[in-house]
């Protein structure tokens, strides 16, 4: 069974930066399309951003230009590199299979502050 295990948020000042991590047990990880999500409270799960197995990348309009998604397939990582952070950035951020395959994991806390 494919576990996902996120890590990387915290606490930032608006303007700042944060790299998050996700690695994927299982030995098929690089056959996989992945995503990032988020989720601030009191709404619903969104897809911030895409990476194929060939790292074409695609983001949501609201990160266009300040987030990057990587992938290390020897690692079984995906990364997401977020620059400036708005306090609207602040959410639980999650990875998964583009399709939300597998199970979600636990997430990590990215919280902006003004």
């Amino acid at each position: 069974q494919v576990q996902l295990v996120e890590s990387g948020g915290g606490l930032v000042q608006a303007g700042g930066s944060l790299r998050l991590s996700c690695v994927v047990s299982g030995s098929f990880f690089s056959l996989y399309d992945m995503g990032w999500y988020r989720q601030a409270p009191g709404k619903q799960r969104e897809l911030v951003g895409t990476i194929t197995t060939n790292r074409v990348t695609n983001y949501a309009d609201s990160v266009k230009g300040r987030f990057a998604i990587s992938r290390d397939n020897a690692r079984n990582t995906v990364y997401l590199q977020m620059n400036s952070l708005k306090p609207e950035d602040t959410a639980v951020y999650y990875c998964n299979e583009v399709r939300g395959y597998f199970d979600w994991g636990q997430g990590t806390q990215v919280t902006v502050s003004s």
